[in-house]
């Protein structure tokens, strides 16, 4: 390989990155604006920017520098956290595997039902990855997420110190050290003797649909407000859809190819 071709590589392989990243800081913080209820106009004041610079954040068009992202969170009383995922091959491994299973042994991997038995008379809707994949998404699950109501958080923390309950520690990347209760600072994410949960407190509950899956009913959000709340959800279910829209146009361009060819092969022998 020449090193023409190389540095062709390298710059098509750089690019892609900066594309992906500038998606992702894109989608994160339009999230993190709507949660707030913010418009274009409303975050440029307060990060002293311009709203066509907002909206060209949240296009996507080109990677922003780091200081920008970090004004325009800050505005949000948030801030940046850098983390890392599998390799993309590795992924999309992993998200064909998660196609292939069934939700109802998904289930019962991740021990839903146990954590929702013992969530008893709390109200609650399903969330995030939890209500993806009982909507049939091919998203990984790591935590029960659901949605409570803050009038119900005496509830929660009864159900949380019944089950052991240990809050994440983000500051020292650890379980414990912080106080169960919702209302007291952190992250709203507990280890359980049922698993992880964890909850997204609102005033009052998303509205829900019912799926049914092995005899039971489950109240979740759907899936269009999953992609809405949850970016990384979206970005994943994103690239499933294209890498399915990508499959079946290669199906359908092998079946085509085999068609002519078996029209030509019986002209042929015709003639």
């Amino acid at each position: 390989m020449t090193d023409r071709h190389v540095a062709l590589e390298s710059s098509s392989s750089s690019w892609g990155v900066r594309e992906r990243l500038a998606r992702q800081i894109a989608t994160t913080i339009r999230h993190e604006r709507e949660r707030r209820e913010l418009t274009q106009q409303a975050l440029a004041d307060l990060a002293g920017l311009s709203q066509s610079a907002v909206a060209r954040i949240e296009r996507g068009d080109r990677l922003p520098s780091l200081p920008m992202v970090e004004r325009l969170l800050a505005a949000m009383g948030v801030q940046l956290t850098i983390g890392v995922e599998p390799l993309d091959s590795h992924l999309d491994a992993a998200l064909d595997a998660l196609a292939d299973g069934s939700v109802v042994e998904r289930i019962r991997e991740i021990g839903l039902d146990q954590m929702l038995d013992a969530l008893g008379a709390l109200p609650y809707v399903l969330t995030g990855s939890s209500a993806a994949l009982l909507q049939g998404a091919p998203l990984p699950v790591d935590a029960v997420e659901v949605a409570v109501r803050w009038r119900d958080s005496p509830r929660l923390t009864a159900f949380l110190e019944e089950a052991y309950g240990q809050r994440w520690n983000a500051r020292w990347a650890e379980w414990g050290g912080l106080q169960l209760e919702p209302e007291e600072p952190g992250e709203h994410r507990w280890q359980t003797r049922y698993g992880e949960l964890r909850a997204r407190m609102c005033d009052e509950l998303p509205r829900a649909v019912e799926v049914r899956h092995g005899g039971r009913s489950y109240p979740v959000e759907p899936l269009v407000r999953v992609e809405l709340a949850d970016p990384r959800a979206a970005d994943l279910l994103r690239r499933h859809r294209q890498r399915l829209a990508t499959g079946r146009a290669g199906d359908e361009a092998r079946a085509g190819d085999e068609a002519r060819a078996g029209d030509e092969a019986r002209a042929g022998s015709a003639g």
